[in-house]
């Protein structure tokens, strides 16, 4: 889940940080136990949110990029987001993330003017220049280590996983 989506690695710290406690003794086995079944519950909760929000795994961790830990958004600004997120991932597979992308730099140019581009015609007023600027630079070092080009991506990996896990 963290491979994919680096905006959940507070789960990979919290359960590090439980098999660190029982390691040194702080927790017995049951206190563990306990505390593992309440991670695996929030685990399933986030691994069902692509469905609530309707969103494929791709297209939340752009959201989730876009949305963590700020701004704070109302419900129309969250969906404007989402179409954001839908938009920009389909231009970047289709148009822009080519053969050896990353390779030149007019290509890995072209990639961050189009992410520059869509977030500010999409984005909601409420995200500040600042804000705007760290948000694209974040998209961009995603897309630049989620997608090698030519249909190649982390994700490919992740579904395969998925479907030899069934």
């Amino acid at each position: 889940m963290v491979r994919p989506n680096r905006t959940r690695m507070d789960y990979l710290e919290r359960f590090q940080k439980m098999i660190d406690d029982y390691n040194t003794g702080s927790m017995n086995v049951d206190e563990f136990f306990r505390r593992l079944m309440e991670f695996a519950h929030g685990l399933n909760k986030e691994d069902q949110r692509t469905i609530r929000e309707n969103l494929s795994e791709e297209e939340i961790t752009l959201f989730d990029i876009l949305t963590k830990p700020e701004p704070d958004l109302d419900g129309k600004e969250k969906q404007q987001v989402k179409m954001v997120a839908r938009e920009l991932l389909e231009k970047l597979k289709q148009e822009k993330c080519v053969l050896d992308w990353r390779k030149r730099q007019q290509s890995r140019a072209a990639v961050k003017v189009s992410i520059e581009e869509l977030l500010d015609k999409g984005l909601p007023a409420i995200y500040t220049t600042e804000l705007f600027q760290k948000k694209v630079d974040a998209v961009y070092q995603h897309v630049y280590e989620a997608y090698q080009g030519a249909g190649q991506s982390m994700y490919l990996g992740v579904v395969l996983r998925i479907l030899t896990d069934m």
